[in-house]
């Protein structure tokens, strides 16, 4: 039998086409990601050339190829260990490619510290719409990044995005960003603020959790803002509340005008009722009916200037406030370095609250204000919010022009200039109106015999067990021009969310705190544990290789 014999000179080529055409071929297929006729050929011409080679190693003799190479014993175990390192290589690509295609993580920490709360990882899943989180900072927290990378694992419709506000300004003008840090939540054409993650405080899941199940909802929260008595406009003119208008929308709050005038009672759906800079005094019956809502557990915000009687006093007094008729000076020289007055208080003293919780230090002034004067009341919860510095003064002359300080008559700071009170509601189900029962003597036809049954049927309605009422002896603060400057809207913005109750609306997310698990050892203990761990465990395991090697000698 005649017989194929490849030279040395040849056979040795075999080897380098053999694996340039698969080199090739697999380089192919990675880059279309198809078995195409192209990287298939070229596979498959470089495994033909490969086999030649492996074939002619038997002395260049195709029929006989186990003869002279496979028969060594070198060669078999070349072999046995080219398998197996090839076999490890595969199985590694293998758990590589199963773990980027079906990805797993297991939250090994004692509370589960890295993973999102059943509430969080459920609300997500359920999105309908998509939901992206917007943070204006240069400067991502992996901390944070990690939190928003869990959040975004739970579903397609979550996402998040980092932006350098000093990079895209036009971005950060239309979220109205006020400093670096701040994180918003866009939901549709809706945009919401959660917090600021650049005062030493990470982002929160309760935070974001609930600010997305808010945004989400489809209610729209209403403020009614009470007119018709000299009150700060809602419109865009001098002294208005547009500004105010502007964040609260933001904040998915719709604001509407109320005239109690119009109507007898407050609308169900208002969740806060705001007075702000009324110049008239209200009428009794509109007192009463503010009274009635706060006795069914309403919320009512009041801004009121000095030197004005609004009416407002026996409804005050039930909640332990006295509005003094003074004006609140500070003859400190914080006000003067900004160009402010006397007459302009600076506060930077807050009281403990959530509506002033993450202030510190910071500034908000408050032009032309009237103290107040606090006395304890049973059942009702009082806290101060602002408080001026120990310079300050109540002027009771206001026509003084000289802001001049009166022992004799004026009262020494620090003033309580705003304050935040609460009560469990005094709601009686079957209160009437007087005017509902219809009179012995009268004899009514009959639409008015039905609308009188109607009136009857109708009781008001409990809106929550708690009533809530914050008082400020000013209003200017929240005005347009002075809304944004310092911390002046953030009280505002702040004491709606509380009269809100949305800080209490929460999903039971509980914020995970890692166990301290520390090791306490005298300092003895410390320098024996250094002296095992670097000099006497390496000697040991030296002196161990050392012997061994001696032995084998």
């Amino acid at each position: 039998m005649k017989t194929f014999k490849f030279s040395d000179k040849y056979a040795k080529y075999l080897l380098w086409i053999g694996l340039f055409l698969l080199a090739a071929g697999f380089t192919a297929w990675v880059v279309s990601d198809k078995w195409l006729p192209v990287p298939l050929l070229l596979v498959i011409c470089g495994s033909v050339a490969l086999g030649l080679w492996l074939a002619s190693q038997g002395n260049g003799d195709l029929t006989s190829p186990t003869q002279s190479f496979w028969g060594q014993r070198s060669t078999q175990a070349g072999t046995n260990a080219f398998v197996a390192t090839a076999a490890v290589v595969a199985i590694l690509v293998v758990i590589n490619f199963l773990g980027v295609r079906y990805s797993g993580r297991m939250d090994l920490s004692e509370n589960q510290q890295f993973t999102l709360s059943p509430q969080s990882q459920q609300l997500v899943r359920d999105l309908t719409q998509p939901v992206k989180v917007w943070i204006f900072d240069r400067n991502p927290d992996p901390k944070d990044k990690q939190l928003l990378e869990n959040y975004q694992r739970q579903g397609s419709k979550f996402s998040f995005e980092y932006i350098d506000p000093n990079v895209n300004p036009g971005l950060a003008r239309k979220f109205n960003l006020k400093e670096s840090g701040e994180a918003y939540l866009e939901y549709g054409e809706q945009r919401k603020f959660i917090q600021n993650v650049n005062q030493n405080e990470p982002l929160s899941e309760e935070k974001l959790t609930n600010a997305i199940e808010q945004i989400k909802s489809d209610r729209t929260l209403a403020v009614y803002f009470l007119q018709g008595h000299g009150e700060r406009p809602m419109e865009s003119v001098r002294d208005g509340l547009s500004q105010a208008m502007k964040y609260l929308e933001q904040k998915n709050y719709k604001s509407i005008a109320l005239n109690l005038a119009e109507r007898s009672s407050v609308p169900d759906d208002a969740v806060a009722v705001v007075v702000a800079g009324p110049k008239r005094a209200l009428f009794e019956q509109e007192v009463k009916v503010l009274r009635e809502y706060l006795d069914r557990g309403g919320s009512l915000l009041l801004a009121l200037d000095p030197n004005t009687d609004l009416g407002l006093n026996s409804l005050l007094d039930e909640w332990g406030v006295k509005l003094e008729n003074r004006l609140a000076v500070d003859a400190s020289d914080d006000g003067r370095l900004i160009g402010l007055g006397p007459a302009t208080p600076i506060v930077t003293n807050y009281g403990n609250h959530p509506i002033t919780k993450n202030f510190g230090n910071g500034i908000s002034f408050y032009q032309m204000a009237r103290p107040l004067d606090i006395q304890p009341i049973k059942g009702v919860e009082a806290t101060p919010l602002l408080l001026t510095s120990q310079d300050s003064w109540a002027e009771s002359d206001l026509e003084n022009r000289e802001l001049t300080f009166d022992p004799k008559q004026d009262r020494q700071g620090p003033l309580i200039l705003g304050v935040a009170l609460s009560r469990k509601a005094e709601f009686i189900s079957n209160s009437q109106p007087a005017q509902a029962s219809p009179s012995p003597a009268a004899s009514p036809n009959k639409s008015e015999s039905q609308t009188s049954k109607q009136n009857l049927d109708k009781k008001p309605k409990k809106r929550s067990d708690e009533a809530r009422l914050v008082v400020f002896g000013n209003s200017s603060f929240v005005s347009d021009g002075v809304f944004e400057q310092q911390l002046n809207g953030d009280v505002f913005l702040n004491s709606v969310s509380w009269l809100n109750r949305q800080e209490n609306r929460t999903l039971s997310i509980r914020p995970k705190q890692p166990n301290q698990r520390r090791l306490k050892m005298r300092l003895s203990q410390a320098g024996l544990l250094t002296w095992i761990s670097i000099v006497i465990l390496p000697l040991i395991g030296f002196g161990t290789a050392g012997w061994l090697w001696w032995r084998r000698r």
